[in-house]
């Protein structure tokens, strides 16, 4: 199986220091992440569709190989509620052109509240080019019926298969020659980290659910406390597909195995080796225990307040 294994999004001020090092500016973070995944999946064009340009530019940064997989905008989803979808799917494929071989899939998440329609996700899909991958990311359980499976099959789109509380919250329908996989909240300690269990669970599904040969594409969407980078580090190993960083001490260490690998995404860690609670903030590990256990204390705090607010979304 060729999979594709990375995080949704890479610009989060919260990951420096726990995934991008101090000393790297903000500017330089996407070449940062294309030394170490292969794969991106882009949600801020479902806020903002850039022009063509900056999607030009991305293509400029990454490496040969990398793919960027794009969340379709809210226009299209949201807003239209995949009513009239000509032009919308038309001005979002002219830029998204610019990433030219970068280009992964496209996602189209749906309303949490939108009713299932056939006919409707039938006119979007055939707006598509068929050389254009499409994910669709239904939320709502009308979904899940033999009419919307037949007309994703017949279009050739992907069920993405998701994630929430390290358990199915779709069908795992298989409806293209190729996967689509989002994981948005684990239950692990710390949260929303993903526990090993559930990361080996989803690993043996995926492996029983296509060949070898087909690609499987699968992006961690649980950015807080740096969560999503190291699950998705854990999860590229898993299915072998972790990528080589660049050539440097980095990749000389992260050769050796993946929880030095891990060790490298974060400067505090557990004693499974993962992130620690807390935002963007850090405390060295030989810092005074009583306000370790302070900073801890409001860590868990802050995550229980993330948790509850990410629940709601």
């Amino acid at each position: 199986m060729p999979g594709h294994v990375g995080t949704s999004g890479w610009q989060y001020r919260h990951w420096r220091g726990a995934f991008y090092p101090a000393d790297v500016p903000q500017r330089q973070w996407l070449e940062y992440y294309a030394g170490r995944f292969g794969t991106v999946e882009n949600n801020g064009t479902f806020y903002r569709l850039p022009a063509r340009e900056t999607f030009e530019q991305w293509r400029a940064r990454t490496p040969d190989g990398f793919v960027m997989a794009v969340k379709a905008s809210r226009y299209l989803t949201h807003i239209r509620r995949l009513r009239d979808p000509a032009e919308p799917v038309r001005r979002m494929l002219d830029a998204f052109a610019g990433l030219g071989d970068r280009l992964g899939p496209v996602l189209v998440q749906l309303p949490p509240n939108m009713k299932a329609d056939p006919e409707l996700l039938d006119g979007t899909l055939s707006q598509f080019p068929s050389e254009v991958r499409v994910a669709v990311e239904p939320r709502d359980a009308s979904w899940w019926t033999d009419e919307i499976k037949d007309v994703l099959t017949a279009r050739g789109a992907a069920l993405c298969w998701a994630d929430r509380a390290e358990e199915p919250v779709t069908p795992l329908w298989r409806t293209a020659d190729w996967g689509y996989v989002r994981f948005h909240e684990g239950t692990a300690d710390p949260w929303p980290r993903y526990s090993d269990k559930a990361l080996q669970t989803w690993a043996d599904r995926v492996a029983k659910a296509w060949p070898k040969s087909a690609p499987v594409y699968a992006y961690f969407n649980n950015d807080q406390n740096g969560a999503a980078a190291v699950d998705a580090a854990n999860f590229a190993t898993l299915t072998r597909t972790m990528i080589e960083p660049a050539a440097s001490g980095v990749a000389g260490r992260a050769k050796r195995g993946l929880p030095e690998y891990v060790g490298l995404l974060s400067p505090l860690r557990s004693d499974r080796g993962c992130m620690a609670h807390g935002r963007s903030r850090h405390v060295k590990t030989d810092a005074d225990p009583v306000a370790l256990a302070r900073y801890r204390s409001r860590g868990r705090r802050s995550a229980g307040l993330l948790q509850r607010r990410h629940r709601r979304l």
